[in-house]
C-alpha cells in the first residue's frame, strides 16, 4: 500500500515546480504539526527571515521524525509571513532544509502571535 500523498495537478491550472494544487491522502493516521516558528531549541527567536525561516523547517522536521513520519508524507503546508517580508526571500530559505519537495502550500501575510517572529509554519501529514 502507498502511504505517500499523490499531488493533483489538473492540467486546466497553473503548473508549479514549487507546490501542487492538491494532494490526495491514503487513509490511515495523520499528524497536524501546530505552528513552528523560527525558535531554536532553547526558544531563542533567531534573526532574520531567512534563519527563522530554516529553523521553522527544521522544527517541523523534528516533530515529523517524532511521530514516525517524514517531509515526504507531508500533504499540506501552511506557512505565515509577517506582511513586511517578502514571500519570494521566505521562499529561497526554504530549499536548503525543504528541499524541492512538492506539497500543497498556503502562504498568508499576517502578523504572527510570538514578538518578533517573521514565518511560522504548520502542516499536516499521513503516518507510513
Amino acid at each position: 500500500m502507498n502511504t505517500h500523498p499523490t499531488p493533483v495537478d489538473p492540467p486546466q491550472l497553473h503548473q508549479n515546480p514549487a507546490f501542487t494544487q492538491g494532494m490526495i491522502v491514503p487513509a490511515g493516521r495523520t499528524l497536524y504539526v501546530g505552528g513552528q516558528n523560527g525558535a531554536d531549541g532553547s526558544g531563542t527567536l533567531l534573526d532574520g527571515l531567512g534563519p527563522q525561516t530554516e529553523q521553522a523547517l527544521r522544527n517541523l522536521l523534528a516533530v515529523l521524525a517524532e511521530a514516525g513520519t517524514d517531509a515526504e508524507h507531508v500533504a499540506k503546508l501552511t506557512i505565515y509571513l509577517d506582511p513586511s517580508v517578502d514571500p519570494a526571500d521566505g521562499y529561497a530559505a526554504t530549499a536548503s532544509v525543504w528541499g524541492n519537495r512538492r506539497t500543497a502550500v498556503t502562504v498568508v501575510a499576517v502578523a504572527p502571535a510570538r514578538p518578533g517572529a517573521l514565518v511560522e509554519i504548520d502542516a499536516v501529514a499521513a503516518i507510513p
